[in-house]
């Protein structure tokens, strides 16, 4: 538990007394220390949230994430160190959406049947762009599945609605003993490990290349809204179509980059002939 220490309506503290802050606690273990440091990174645990609630089910409460993401932010905390070159907010911020994450998962909210047809459509997918050099389109994915084009559409709908296909998820690198976001590769700070570098560095160019592959739209999805924070109302806005179209264009986009990856790691795993 966090506690109280300082009065209410106390200013945070500024960049000096952060690294004080800092300093207290991983020399001396500080408790209070910590736990001021919780309190003064807390608001990132609110964006997350409500970040990640916009793409999220309607019965899924954003409260329900803050509690989650804060347990994301106290291990961030007690595992950072201030000596690496990494900002502190960059190592929070996929703490938080990795803990959101976990315990989304340990709920089992999502249908067994929705996580097998995505992971067709990602599977398909790749293929499709292995033998076609190019993403495929929807009725091209339509027929390889075997599906009517409405059918493949509401199956997109579905899968949108129901399940988490993000960039955020964790992967794990194997090297380095720790799990980081497909998206944080994009923009990986250095690891201590220079094999998990390596790891890390290979990753993000086989997910720079994925995504430069992308359909035009769905590339501009990607970039807005992991790159500059826009929310998929905030995106549509800026396409001119509806919330529900971005997510679709959102679903397909994150489909096709996690196919294209998992082919990508399954050959780098398969022995040489």
């Amino acid at each position: 538990m966090v506690a109280a220490t300082d009065p209410p309506g106390d200013a945070p503290p500024d960049e000096r007394e952060l690294r004080a802050l800092w300093r207290r606690y991983k020399a001396h273990g500080d408790q209070v220390a910590r736990d001021r440091l919780i309190l003064a990174y807390a608001p990132l645990v609110k964006y997350v949230a409500g970040r990640m609630r916009s793409a999220l089910p309607s019965h899924v409460e954003e409260s329900d994430l803050i509690s989650y993401g804060l347990l994301g932010l106290i291990g961030a905390v007690e595992r950072f160190d201030p000596q690496r070159e990494v900002k502190f907010e960059t190592y929070a911020v996929s703490r938080i959406k990795g803990a959101i994450i976990d315990e989304l998962r340990s709920m089992d909210w999502v249908p067994r049947s929705v996580r097998a047809r995505a992971r067709e459509i990602e599977r398909v997918s790749a293929d499709l762009e292995n033998r076609l050099q190019r993403a495929p389109t929807d009725d091209e994915l339509a027929a390889a599945m075997r599906m009517q084009g409405d059918e493949f559409q509401a199956l997109l709908n579905q899968i949108a609605s129901a399940s988490i296909v993000a960039l955020d998820e964790m992967w794990s690198v194997s090297a380095g003993g720790d799990s980081l976001s497909l998206i944080d590769t994009i923009g990986a700070g250095r690891l201590a490990d220079p094999v998990a570098q390596l790891d890390v560095a290979d990753l993000r160019d086989t997910l720079a290349d994925a995504i430069a592959r992308l359909p035009e739209r769905e590339k501009i999805v990607i970039a807005l809204y992991y790159y500059d924070g826009l929310t998929l109302r905030e995106i549509g806005d800026v396409l001119g179509v509806t919330e529900s179209r971005v997510s679709q264009l959102h679903t397909k986009a994150i489909l096709r980059l996690k196919g294209r990856l998992q082919a990508h790691v399954s050959g780098a795993a398969r022995p040489p002939e």
